[in-house]
């Protein structure tokens, strides 16, 4: 009878565990909707603090962007205007060394042609040949872009002239001007690839 007793007594007392883990498991529960409230509410004031950005900033940020822009722009712009210069330079100038070799060839037929001219004996035939070879390759390389400089009887312009030597002249007009040509110079597409070599008057 004392054992049942004890046992049905054991039976009615309350579960301390039960109750203490309960209680745990609530606690444990408000702390982390508290946390998530609180987090909730820092998210909330943060994107309130977004929205309520000045709107002096926006326009200044929003200026500086365009402005960045623009200059970018403009540097491209000069970047590629540049490039297509040099390109068409390129392509322009592209040839000046071969034409510049063969200069030193037309001043030779350009020789031969006034020698022949000079002589009273001279073949004509010969003389016809130099010419038709001389018109030839002149004709080529201006098609080429190749001009021959003017020079005689022009003031000196060390653009396009260098002045080999001087000599005395009579006429007062022809003082600082070219009297002659020693040496026929040469422009490519406007470009000088030889200075003509002059004697000028004083």
């Amino acid at each position: 009878m004392e054992t049942s007793s004890k046992k049905h007594q054991a039976r009615n007392e309350p579960d301390v565990d039960h109750f203490q883990a309960t209680a745990d498991q609530a606690e444990e529960s408000v702390n982390q909707n508290g946390e998530n409230g609180n987090r909730k509410t820092e998210e909330q004031q943060t994107q309130v603090q977004e929205e309520a950005v000045n709107p002096a900033e926006l326009q200044q940020k929003l200026d500086e962007t365009s402005d960045r822009l623009l200059r970018l722009q403009a540097e491209f712009d000069n970047y590629r205007k540049r490039t297509a210069k040099e390109r068409l330079e390129l392509i322009l100038t592209a040839s000046e060394e071969v034409i510049r070799g063969m200069l030193p060839v037309l001043d030779d037929c350009q020789r031969a042609l006034e020698t022949l001219e000079k002589l009273g004996n001279a073949d004509p035939h010969s003389v016809e040949g130099v010419q038709l070879i001389y018109s030839k390759l002149l004709t080529y390389l201006q098609g080429k872009g190749l001009k021959a400089i003017q020079a005689k009887g022009q003031a000196l312009d060390t653009d396009f002239h260098c002045a080999v030597a001087k000599v005395p002249v009579k006429e007062k007009k022809m003082k600082g001007k070219i009297v002659d040509v020693a040496l026929e110079g040469y422009t490519l597409n406007g470009k000088v690839i030889r200075f003509a070599n002059v004697i000028v008057g004083e």
